[in-house]
């Protein structure tokens, strides 16, 4: 494997499909990785499309034969991660590889990739302006919201582990930013 990577992590409600959905948009040599999950599809999600979608014993399988990049279980039998085909399937078009991806999936991709993967993390300038944004979503209970606002606090210590860090106290500075960094990137 011999392309480059670009992967973008962040607590929730920090903004960071909103960066990503934009990057898409601007540049045309970007494609993001679709993971696999073991979870059911909620909605009018599709297979190949929002995620690859596995049993629990098909997603162990491809474990077995050490066909991930990058996985986790982050529930029992709740699985998500990065497979090596998904990968090879963007390289064959020629495109970098944009991952949107939980902060754990972040560092283990940047550890895998190394010098050709470029990490991103994406904070809300304070725990409260998060708190602010997650409540404005209107899309979680109170007792979620603080589950989040927890869980996000936790993910904010693995900030130091990544390439770079965007604070997004400003949409429209913070897109800016994230034009230039990977635009600079991919020139490499």
């Amino acid at each position: 494997m011999n392309g480059q990577v670009i992967i973008f992590s962040a607590p929730s409600g920090s903004g960071k499909s909103t960066v990503v959905n934009h990057l898409l948009k601007t540049f045309d040599f970007f494609e993001l990785s679709i993971s696999a999950t073991s979870r059911a599809p909620r909605g009018s999600e599709q297979d190949g499309v929002e995620y690859y979608f596995l049993t629990p014993e098909e997603f162990r399988a491809h474990i077995a034969a050490d066909d991930f990049v990058e996985y986790e279980e982050v529930y029992e039998d709740r699985f998500y991660g990065t497979l090596k085909s998904e990968v090879a399937r963007i390289w064959r078009r020629g495109h970098i590889i944009l991952f949107d991806v939980d902060v754990k999936g972040g560092v283990n991709l940047k550890r895998y990739f190394g010098d050709n993967a470029l990490s991103v993390f994406i904070q809300a300038p304070s725990v409260e302006e998060l708190r602010r944004r997650l409540v404005s979503r209107a899309t979680d209970s109170p007792e979620a919201i603080e589950e989040r606002v927890a869980k996000a606090a936790q993910e904010m210590e693995y900030a130091p582990q990544f390439d770079r860090i965007l604070i997004n106290d400003n949409l429209d500075a913070c897109l800016e930013e994230a034009e230039e960094i990977v635009h600079g990137f991919a020139q490499r």
